[in-house]
């Protein structure tokens, strides 16, 4: 097997976590400039006004590593990724309800 000095970091976020932009930063890893690019494009909807008073939903976490790592892995910007991020929101919601209609 390995050296056993491998790190696994797991986190399991209900949906009733709360994150602030501080949070959302460390665990990201990325600074608040990038978050708030990330809530212009649309990807993250965070509840408040401004930045210092943004609370996030613990999904937000997932859905903004998720962005990044499209940004990263293809190569397209924000904007790309949050088009990406919305379609493979609506092919769940479709495949949700062919489920629930017994498809």
């Amino acid at each position: 097997m390995g050296n056993g000095n491998q790190q696994i970091s797991i986190c399991i976020l209900e949906e009733q976590t709360q994150l602030t932009l501080s949070d959302l930063c460390r665990a990201c890893a990325i600074d608040a400039e990038r978050i708030i690019e990330l809530v212009d494009v649309g990807v993250l909807e965070p509840q408040g006004r401004e930045p210092a008073s943004w609370i996030f939903v613990g999904a937000s976490l997932h859905r903004a590593r998720k962005a990044l790592r499209l940004q990263r892995d293809l190569g397209i910007d924000l904007a790309g990724a949050a088009l990406a991020l919305e379609l493979l929101d609506e092919i769940a919601s479709l495949r949700a309800r062919l489920r629930a209609m017994g498809g």
